[in-house]
């Protein structure tokens, strides 16, 4: 055992001094490099580190890059997730303002905000957990779904006519409902929050198909009205353009007519002016054409006007003519129709 220490005595007696030097500042990088790692925190992108003194936050650091703390146990970093987070309620049954039922679901997108006292008040409600917190908001939107339910009717959530929707109004007051006191409690900041899926019970749905069924009626009988109106309009122009344009065409037909009469006047003048005899003639044929039809029976004295001058002939002939044979048959016959119209007016006056 003395041969093996004092072989190395006489080792160490014939090392250079600047080998142990090397040695010292070796073992002295190793140790600075061990306690820098350990006072070193790299922060993510979309993540936050609280540094922790002996467990109690005392800092946190959100940007991105190099951060630095004592070395552990001193100080201790914990990662905090800051990226977008989505839960759903599932369908939930509500009921509505008019005392109907419906089911709901709602989706809420979250996050842990960059803030640092987001950030401490999420590590201090749910210890870091995101599930936890995704839990605790579904807790309070479905408490919340009930409350605010109950201010619309079910024909603001459900309807045919996308202007009577109020989804958004639905909406807005659920996010203002949930998320100061998300924020505030669990440090969760709610980025959107919305209906995702909506659907009626059985009998909430046959009482909305009736109401739809009456909506429509209504409106049918409204367009059917509105229909009419036009049609009744419609027809009273018609008939308003057809009466002006009658009494137009009378208006016209009355000129006409007059202007025709002139004309006869003056072609009758004219003809009397030239042969006053023929014209009375021809003015007595005329009226015995306007009274005698096919089927018209008259006894009449033939010697009365303006049945005379089938007798007498025209007015202002020969004397000659009325003594020639023919002109006594006509007398004859002249005798036995006024005989005869003799007769029949005394048949006529007896009783």
């Amino acid at each position: 055992m003395s041969t093996v220490q004092n072989f190395a005595d006489h080792e160490n007696r014939n090392e250079p001094p600047y080998k142990g030097i090397l040695r010292i500042g070796a073992a002295a990088l190793i140790v600075a490099a061990a306690a820098a790692a350990a006072c070193i925190v790299m922060v993510s992108a979309g993540q936050a580190e609280v540094i922790t003194l002996f467990g109690r936050p005392t800092r946190v650091v959100t940007e991105p890059g190099l951060a630095w703390k004592l070395p552990a146990p001193i100080e201790s970093a914990i990662p905090i997730d800051l990226r977008i987070r989505t839960t759903s309620t599932g369908l939930q049954d509500v009921g509505t303002r008019d005392g109907l039922r419906v089911l709901v679901q709602a989706y809420v997108v979250w996050q842990v905000p960059d803030d640092p006292p987001g950030v401490r008040q999420f590590l201090r409600s749910v210890r870091n957990e995101p599930d936890e917190g995704a839990r605790q908001l579904r807790s309070f939107v479905n408490a919340d779904l009930h409350i605010i339910s109950s201010n619309f009717d079910l024909a603001d959530l459900v309807n045919t006519d996308p202007r009577k929707v109020r989804l958004d109004a639905f909406e807005d007051q659920l996010r203002a409902q949930i998320a100061p006191r998300m924020l505030e409690v669990y440090g969760i900041a709610i980025r959107q929050i919305g209906i995702e899926r909506m659907t009626l019970p059985d009998e909430t749905l046959a009482a909305t198909v009736a109401r739809m069924r009456a909506e429509r009626e209504t409106v049918a009988a409204e367009r059917t009205a509105e229909g009419l109106e036009k049609a009744a309009a419609i027809r009273a122009d018609a008939e308003k353009q057809a009466r002006e344009m009658v009494a137009e065409a009378n208006e016209k037909a009355a000129h006409t007519e007059a202007d025709a009469q002139q004309a006869a006047a003056r072609i009758y003048e004219h003809a009397y002016q030239s042969d006053p005899n023929l014209y009375e003639t021809l003015r007595s044929l005329d009226t015995i054409n306007q009274v005698v039809g096919r089927s018209t029976n008259i006894i009449m004295r033939t010697d009365a006007a303006p049945f005379r001058v089938l007798v007498d002939g025209p007015p202002g002939a020969t004397n000659s003519s009325k003594t020639s044979g023919p002109a006594k048959a006509s007398d004859a016959q002249k005798a036995g129709v006024a005989s005869k119209d003799d007769t029949s007016g005394d048949a006529a006056k007896r009783p």
